[in-house]
């Protein structure tokens, strides 16, 4: 795996909307964001359209993430937010082309379809809050830490949560793997097509947002009986934000999903790791290799 090179301030940095078009009025408060951070925001087309749920029509959006890859003065592409339509763009954008440039890439939730091709290419992407989702409210010091390290390095030695938030053990257990995954629906999505995510021997990190008890517990039960639970080596579970079952009274909760589903699968599964649709939230570096302690509720960074 190829770890891109850490950003310097004043470095120049695209602003791709790879999804959804951004809120009225949004964009000059997330580029101001951005500049607030030391950075020299470039705006591509994309953070200025909307074609219904989407930032402009699909070829916009793919033509502005190979642009911004492309563009010599861009040191690293940013996701300015997500929502919906990332994987629209598989077959519209040379996915080996950029990840030839060996540029950083930043971004969550919907972006999980971007960091899937990259990560399979060979290079490091980071999961990490967004200039016009969390960047413009400003950000808490945990949350603002975690994202400058990921912005200017080092590559963190242990990926923590905030003081007095631990980690919970679901199976105890050790294991060493390539961290990959992110929005478990994005995730799910990608069976049974050319873009299935390659779980073997990896450490697979899922969170979401919005979706009910039983759309999780779904989610899990796909991807456990297509085998990409069995070939993984551990799992991370991140927060499952305002997950609202209809009807309260005839529902499991998520432990009881989790505990059900993945109880005994037989290795090392951890929860409550902050990353995700949640404040705060840790910058993670997809693609990098890690030890994951379910026993003690640890994630160490073991390199590249």
């Amino acid at each position: 795996m190829k770890l891109p090179p850490f950003l310097k301030k004043s470095d120049p940095v695209a602003l791709v909307a790879p999804s959804g078009p951004l809120p009225e009025g949004r964009l000059e408060q997330a580029v101001d964001s951005v500049r607030e951070l030391g950075l020299e925001p470039i705006v591509y087309r994309s953070c200025q359209l909307k074609h219904g749920y989407f930032a402009g029509n699909d070829e916009d959006r793919a033509r502005c993430l190979q642009a911004s890859f492309d563009d010599p003065d861009s040191k690293a592409v940013i996701s300015i937010r997500g929502g919906y339509g990332a994987h629209r763009l598989w077959n519209l954008v040379d996915y080996d082309a950029i990840a030839a440039t060996g540029k950083g890439y930043y971004g969550y939730s919907d972006i999980t379809a971007v960091h899937m091709e990259l990560n399979r290419r060979g290079l490091i992407t980071w999961h990490s809050p967004m200039p016009s989702t969390e960047w413009y409210k400003g950000l808490d010091d945990y949350t603002l830490e975690s994202l400058k390290r990921a912005l200017f390095g080092p590559l963190p030695d242990w990926l923590e949560n905030p003081p007095g938030v631990p980690m919970e053990t679901v199976v105890p257990g050790k294991a060493i793997g390539t961290l990959i995954g992110g929005n478990m629906s994005l995730v799910a999505s990608t069976l049974g097509t050319p873009y299935e995510l390659d779980t073997t021997g990896k450490i697979l990190f899922l969170e979401d947002v919005d979706e009910p008890p039983y759309r999780i517990d779904r989610m899990f039960l796909h991807l456990k009986h297509s085998g990409k639970l069995d070939d993984c080596a551990g799992i991370i579970l991140g927060p499952f934000v305002d997950s609202v079952p209809s009807n309260p009274n005839a529902t499991l909760t998520l432990d009881e999903i989790i505990e059900e589903l993945l109880g005994s699968l037989g290795k090392p599964v951890i929860k409550g790791f902050q990353c995700g649709h949640a404040l705060p939230t840790m910058s993670i570096p997809l693609g990098a290799q890690v030890l994951l302690d379910a026993d003690n509720g640890i994630v160490q960074v073991l390199g590249v």
